[in-house]
């Protein structure tokens, strides 16, 4: 069954998000990401072109008689002033231009080289903003086990697990969520999620998991719509498996409970907390922790390994030249 969404798409860009999926294998939560960005994208084309009245609300805009030739003729000097279009009209962040322009550069390539329905790609020389590298927000360890220890709701032992596995797996938000319950081997010690791209990894857990997990799958209500799911909610026409905004809403509830909802955290903060954890107190290699992790690359990784206040603070004490004084009889005969 497709998602409704797909109903107010141009036939092209309907093929495209099949091919997102069929092809390139992402999740739906992938592909409905690519048409969000892709809907402003047709939305701003139809409104420069003139073809809706000026006083419709933007998000009102429907795309799904956006002309093909629209696209096709789109230049690389518009790609810049549609880039100030969101960082102006739009508030939209270096971050959120950025991954915008790589679902516009995506979008391009396949009507270019994959499905030839347009002559050249005009943007292909279309630059990502630059960005800035901040250091990701994280939990230090107290604030971790105050959290923990603060979790109490109508679902404790289910909350208290999703917390548990997000603080010492790292795992991404889709990959929790995905979960199902013979994804999770308590004789192997493992979980096994399916990272982006649908690639699979099998994450090794610790004893803290295990209590949780199995704690849980004690009170876990039985789900005739959604057997499989391990996390799972919903009221009394129904459990089904979470959804990713429910569980953000756990988490936000969870850590406005335990004082830290003023913090700035998120899940994805959570995973940050758990690969800084592993890191400064478990001495675990970038190299290991990129595999945890499910990163393609170390470099991506090293942003989790920065350095503690402790660490370069031991790094200056540690100095061959840090108990080093000038001999004061030199000075004095300089003098």
């Amino acid at each position: 069954m497709k998602p409704e969404y797909r109903q107010d798409c141009p036939y092209y860009l309907k093929d495209y998000l099949t091919y997102v999926r069929v092809v390139r294998n992402h999740t739906e939560r992938t592909e409905e990401d690519y048409y969000i960005d892709l809907r402003i994208f047709l939305r701003y084309l139809l409104m420069i072109n003139g073809d809706v009245p000026k006083d419709t609300p933007f998000e009102e805009i429907k795309i799904k008689d956006c002309p093909l030739e629209y696209v096709e003729h789109f230049s690389l000097m518009d790609a810049y002033e549609y880039m100030q279009f969101l960082m102006e009209e739009r508030g939209n962040t270096n971050s959120s231009r950025s991954r915008r322009t790589s679902s516009l550069r995506q979008f391009y390539e396949y009507l270019h080289s994959k499905a030839g329905l347009i002559s050249k790609n005009p943007i292909e020389q279309l630059e990502h903003p630059r960005q800035t590298q901040a250091l990701p927000k994280f939990m230090e360890l107290e604030q971790s086990k105050q959290l923990l220890n603060s979790i109490d709701s109508k679902n404790r032992e289910r909350d208290f697990c999703i917390i548990t596995l997000f603080l010492n797996c790292g795992m991404r938000l889709s990959e929790l969520v995905g979960l199902n319950i013979n994804d999770y081997s308590e004789t192997a010690r493992t979980l096994r999620v399916f990272g982006k791209g649908q690639k699979e990894r099998i994450i090794y857990i610790n004893d803290a998991c295990i209590s949780a997990l199995n704690d849980y799958l004690k009170v876990r209500p039985d789900s005739p719509a959604e057997p499989d799911a391990l996390f799972i909610g919903g009221n009394s026409y129904g459990q089904k498996r979470l959804s990713n905004r429910r569980v953000q809403r756990i988490v936000e509830d969870q850590l406005k409970r335990a004082g830290l909802g003023n913090l700035g955290l998120s899940t994805h903060k959570l995973r940050h907390t758990a690969a800084t954890l592993m890191y400064e107190y478990g001495g675990v290699d970038p190299m290991v922790l990129k595999d945890v992790l499910g990163h393609k690359s170390v470099a991506t990784t090293q942003i989790y390994t920065h350095l503690s206040d402790a660490d370069r603070k031991a790094a200056a004490e540690n100095s061959p030249l840090a108990d080093f004084k000038a001999d004061k009889k030199n000075v004095e005969e300089e003098k």
